[in-house]
């Protein structure tokens, strides 16, 4: 991993996730002092520095030795077991038991989870975490579980979204015209960037940089606890401060194989999770705070933005109108409730 500047506050990343970077490419597992009754994996798609990686190996660590031996949990962070649509499908199928993914994939097969990413809806992480503590995160967490997955701890932040470049900076929506911007897979992200103009392409994480230092992509957007962390600031110049989306992370369970554990194992494996979920949260908003003069300092150019700007120009192109539609009145109103009316 490169050496990173130490910030001004004297905050470094490295004293932020001390031990992270010692994560291994391979299981971490604590030996249990006896057989364990069951051996469950948990699995991550994000990069392998990111802090939600850190935590959740501690939380396993942590409900192994709560356990008594009798629960182990292999962690495979980074991409090991496959891509987040590859986890997504083992989750549901058993082929993991565990797993920590963004709210924007998930929306693939529970579409009412994209009702944290609509466009501009949150102005800060006050309004997120009431939400998302509580209706909004109830909601989400219950269409989950419909299909066919078991949220297992409150949600984690996968951070507010900017937009970068490679060949210029995006200011306006007249910027976005044309251009070839790299989303999640997921139908909101790609509906928002049509809206504005753009010509987004799904791809998963995993793929990004490549996709970036082929030219597959003009851009890409994503927080910049990622865009360090998946070393992007490598294969882009601009980022633009946009705070287009929010995205939450959910740590799912596999339905049998969360309901085969005791009630005392099903509490320990919340507790640590939830733990995590809680540390991770804390762990990013520092990041954010420091992350901005690292970046500079690798090469990649700040630009401000009228936000309000992008704001009308989805108004203008129906996009809260659509997605309005598409939620329900009653499951849009839980949203305004917090965020106020967005037309």
């Amino acid at each position: 991993m490169s050496k990173h500047n130490q910030p001004a506050h004297g905050l470094s990343r490295r004293a932020l996730l001390a031990g992270a970077g010692a994560v291994p490419l391979v299981a971490i597992r604590t030996r249990p002092a006896r057989a364990a009754e069951f051996s469950y994996k948990v699995a991550t798609g994000q990069s392998l520095t990111q802090p939600i990686n850190t935590r959740l190996g501690e939380a396993c660590k942590r409900a192994q030795e709560a356990s008594g031996g009798r629960l182990e949990l292999k962690f495979f962070p980074a991409s090991q077991l496959g891509s987040d649509t590859d986890l997504l499908t083992q989750v549901r199928s058993g082929g993991i038991e565990f797993l920590n993914i963004a709210g924007s994939v998930i929306s693939t097969i529970s579409p009412v989870t994209a009702l944290a990413n609509v466009g501009f809806a949150f102005s800060d992480y006050t309004q997120v975490w009431k939400a998302m503590d509580g209706d909004l995160g109830k909601l989400i967490a219950t269409q989950i579980e419909k299909a066919g997955a078991i949220v297992v701890a409150k949600p984690a932040d996968n951070t507010f979204r900017q937009i970068t470049s490679a060949a210029k900076p995006i200011r306006t929506p007249a910027d976005l015209a044309g251009y070839r911007i790299r989303v999640p897979v997921s139908p909101i992200f790609t509906s928002l960037f049509k809206s504005l103009g753009a010509n987004p392409t799904s791809i998963n994480f995993n793929e990004l940089y490549t996709a970036l230092q082929t030219k597959l992509v003009d851009g890409q957007e994503n927080g910049l606890v990622t865009i360090e962390a998946g070393k992007l600031y490598e294969v882009q110049k601009y980022v633009s401060e946009t705070n287009h989306i929010w995205d939450p992370f959910f740590i799912l369970g596999n339905r049998r194989a969360v309901n085969a554990l005791p009630t005392d194992l099903q509490a320990i494996v919340r507790r640590e999770f939830d733990r995590a979920a809680i540390e991770q949260r804390e762990d990013t908003v520092k990041l954010n705070a420091s992350l901005k003069d690292q970046l500079v300092a690798k090469g990649l150019a700040f630009e401000a933005v009228d936000k309000a700007a992008f704001r009308k120009g989805l108004s203008d192109a129906g996009f809260y109108k659509e997605w309005r539609g598409k939620f329900g009145e009653e499951n849009w109103k839980v949203l305004e409730t917090i965020v106020g009316g967005l037309a």
